[in-house]
């Protein structure tokens, strides 16, 4: 039987003295300190990402230190096809499946709200679509209501559609909601791979590295600069390529409603802004970035091999992705009719694309890249302090 949460049992420190609590293993987690301690034994790998390297500091590990190395790991897979102990080996070592499937478990066990923790396992592309659909409805509904479903050519105006103020409490609050979740979320999680006893203070130079390691998805290239194994053996930084239009049209996005913020309260323009301005442009350029990435993520994940990764995550992977493409989708489509008599359409089924994926956000995929950024920063940190292992051997 497969023990999911976190159990503690009793267990005697030494003679006479009290007894302390010790975290007990999942099976999966179980599972990657089986494969852990083969791979510390054969270390051909230790110079592909920054799981071997961490790992090779470590004889034993605890469940602090499988959450904090399964966050570690970017799923390259070339781990897996270097392997000698793979499959149909007796050994069975397939690191980046074993590792995600730890993964899933580090999003529900320090997701905040804790009751919230389930919807990482039900947060699939039918639950993504259905969400995106259903407020796109509640929205075009409310404007049949108000007799603003058709209300013919407005030049753009989206503000006689929906209220400025109306816009932002909905989507400031839903926002605001889903950074103070995740933000507990990775808090928690920080504070569960770092016990107290150890030293993890943030040096200027260690966040550098891991700022720079997030934002070149410096562990995409299989740790030898050609990439990722997706179908096969062979090498390909497709996965990288698509990761990173996926990423920076993100923030590209986000900058041009940052800076739309700043032009409505600081300069006292109001949208509708032209298609040259600073806010339409950095939206087209994150759009297009969100239709490429996405659409090749999606496109790679239905070739790669089932061996790389837990399969039954892929519905929460499909269901992230697709809200991306669909929010940059009906953004375009949006810029496009603006001026015509289907704005408000339009309006409202991108509104409730971009509200649906706000409410998920805290409960899906994005929360990996929070994790796995609070990993990398441990890793920095840890590789300027002594090896406790070497230290123990002179």
């Amino acid at each position: 039987m497969q023990l999911r949460d976190p159990i503690a049992v009793d267990a005697p420190v030494g003679q006479g003295e009290p007894y302390e609590l010790i975290p007990v293993l999942s099976v999966a987690e179980a599972e990657v300190d089986r494969q852990l301690h083969i791979c510390n034994a054969c270390r051909y790998c230790e110079g592909f990402c920054a799981v071997f390297p961490a790992m090779t500091r470590r004889l034993e590990f605890a469940k602090a230190d499988i959450h904090y190395l399964a966050n570690l790991c970017h799923n390259c897979g070339a781990c897996l096809h270097a392997c000698q102990y793979a499959a149909p080996h007796e050994f069975a070592v397939n690191v980046p499946q074993a590792m995600a499937k730890v993964r899933l478990d580090t999003y529900s066990d320090y997701a905040w709200p804790a009751a919230f923790g389930a919807l990482y396992r039900r947060n699939g592309l039918t639950m993504a679509l259905a969400g995106a659909a259903g407020l796109a409805l509640f929205l075009l509904l409310a404007l049949l209501v108000n007799g603003t479903l058709l209300p013919g050519r407005l030049a753009s105006d989206f503000y006689a559609v929906f209220p400025h103020n109306t816009l932002a409490l909905m989507f400031g609050g839903a926002f605001g909601f889903a950074v103070l979740a995740l933000g507990v979320g990775v808090r928690r999680f920080w504070k569960g791979i770092t016990p107290a006893e150890t030293e993890a203070v943030a040096t200027g130079a260690a966040t550098l590295e891991a700022s720079g390691a997030v934002l070149r998805l410096k562990y995409l290239d299989g740790g030898h600069g050609q990439g990722c194994n997706n179908e096969s053996d062979r090498f390909t930084l497709w996965r990288r390529r698509y990761h990173h239009l996926t990423f920076y049209g993100f923030m590209l996005c986000f900058a041009a409603t940052g800076v739309a913020t700043l032009y409505h309260y600081l300069l006292g323009a109001e949208a509708p802004y032209p298609v040259f301005s600073l806010p339409v442009l950095l939206g087209i350029a994150g759009g297009i970035g969100l239709v490429i990435g996405p659409a090749g993520l999606l496109v790679l994940g239905y070739r790669r091999d089932p061996a790389q990764g837990d399969v039954a995550q892929r519905p929460m992977d499909r269901g992230f992705i697709a809200l991306l493409l669909l929010i940059s989708l009906t953004g375009f489509a949006l810029l496009i009719g603006r001026d015509t008599g289907a704005m408000a359409i339009l309006l409202a089924v991108h509104l409730g694309v971009v509200m649906a994926f706000f409410l998920t956000m805290p409960y899906g995929k994005f929360a990996h890249g929070i994790f796995r950024s609070a990993a990398l920063l441990k890793y920095a940190i840890e590789k300027r302090q002594p090896d406790r292992l070497k230290l123990g051997s002179e």
